[in-house]
């Protein structure tokens, strides 16, 4: 490797074996007993590469985002990075001391307290108990879970747990720092503060890997990418905007499926989005939004049970560049809906619609009880057509704006 190069990943290729009657672990343990289990099995194994030939260098320094839909194999490439799982083929050279935060759980023993985690881990990197003394106070400062340290991480909610888990990992000073999408589990924020904690990571010449579907988080830390697709290099690392240019294109590109067949969903399943239809003022179907007039997005969807209750739905528009416009949710403007049955029928009413035109894309996302039942990133891209939003004859042009106001001046 160069003398700049902490990194350097030469043709990384990982392969499980699917099996209808076994799993294939990342742990020896799990493999030992899974070997017990499919004594005398004779069930039909498939291969399936999660990673195929990646390859790249990273240098210290160098905040480097992840992208890559769901299945991209961007989690498998971190946990072969954090040397949680070996790779099939190829090899990884790695300088320095590497800490990881990939899902909420890794690293933490759920029965200690989360001060006895705090040093547990700083001893997982090789710290020594002066040095983690020295950064205890501003731990427990940034994690902001002062009143729950001598309490068992497996109380913890889910966003105290990750609140703990990062604050150890980013300032026991790794030399490399490898976080997941997990810090989606916080609040808007604590993300937006773990975001400013990894610049000042960076900027002290250790090296950040970072996976997010959230693009404007990766826009504002990273200043290269790597695109990955179907376990293969889509668009080689480089500057971070390039890459974002080339993902969103080709989501775009993918999104015009119907919402339906997409099957790299999360949730509970018991509601399901099946497509999203776009409608005027007057109730007539359109390919294309406007700008300034009325729109309609009538949501089409599944129920496996016979009604569900309490459903919180949320739309996410994005621009191309993956900047997050805004979101239009139901329990922000009134509350949940409180019975939706199969005979229902779901709008959302967009007043005026903002936007300039140009191509947006949508994430839904649909919870019951706080529970996530369809989660759906990239659901559908947007079009937004020119429009005459302040009723004047004059068209806003995409380089003068992209989001528009509704504004009133006057001369007294």
């Amino acid at each position: 490797m160069g003398s700049n190069t902490v990194i350097k990943a030469e043709g990384i290729s990982k392969k499980y074996l699917l099996n209808q009657s076994s799993t294939k672990s990342d742990t020896l343990y799990g493999n030992f007993i899974n070997a017990f289990k499919n004594l005398g099995s004779s069930s039909p194994t498939k291969e399936f590469w999660a990673l195929n030939d990646v390859s790249f260098e990273i240098g210290r320094g160098d905040r480097i985002g992840i992208i890559g839909r769901n299945g991209a194999g961007k989690s498998t490439l971190l946990k072969i990075l954090s040397r949680i799982t070996p790779p099939t083929k190829g090899r990884i050279e790695i300088t320095g001391r590497v800490a990881s935060l990939l899902e909420v759980g890794t690293g933490f023993h759920g029965d200690l307290s989360g001060k006895e985690n705090i040093y547990l881990n700083g001893s997982i990197l090789g710290m020594s108990k002066r040095e983690i003394d020295s950064k205890f106070e501003e731990i427990v400062e940034f994690a902001e879970v002062k009143d729950f340290l001598d309490t068992p991480v497996k109380r913890y909610s889910s966003g105290m747990y990750v609140r703990l888990a990062f604050a150890v990992a980013a300032h026991l000073e790794p030399e490399i720092l490898i976080v997941d999408e997990v810090l989606a589990v916080g609040d808007a924020a604590f993300q937006k503060k773990c975001i400013g904690k990894m610049k000042d990571v960076s900027n002290s010449g250790r090296t950040i890997l970072f996976v997010s579907h959230h693009m404007a988080s990766i826009q504002s830390l990273c200043n290269k990418a790597l695109v990955l697709k179907n376990g293969a290099i889509d668009f080689p690392l480089s500057d971070t905007d390039a890459c974002l240019k080339h993902y969103l294109k080709d989501v775009i590109n993918q999104s015009k499926s119907e919402i339906a067949l997409r099957t790299d969903r999360k949730g509970e399943g018991n509601f399901r989005f099946r497509n999203i239809i776009l409608k005027d003022k007057a109730g007539y179907v359109i390919n294309a939004a406007q700008t300034g007039a009325d729109l309609t997005l009538q949501i089409e969807f599944d129920l496996q049970i016979e009604n569900i209750t309490n459903l919180a739905l949320a739309i996410t528009i994005y621009s191309d560049e993956g900047r997050e416009m805004f979101t239009l949710a139901n329990h922000i403007t009134k509350e949940p809906f409180g019975n939706v049955s199969r005979k229902n029928v779901i709008q959302c009413h967009v007043k005026q619609f903002p936007l300039n035109n140009g191509s947006y894309l949508c994430n839904i996302i649909a919870y019951k009880d706080s529970v996530i039942q369809d989660y759906v990133l990239e659901a559908f891209h947007l079009e937004v057509e020119q429009g005459d939003f302040y009723g004047t004859g004059k068209a806003i042009t995409t380089n003068q704006a992209c989001f528009l106001v509704n504004n009133e001046w006057e001369l007294k």
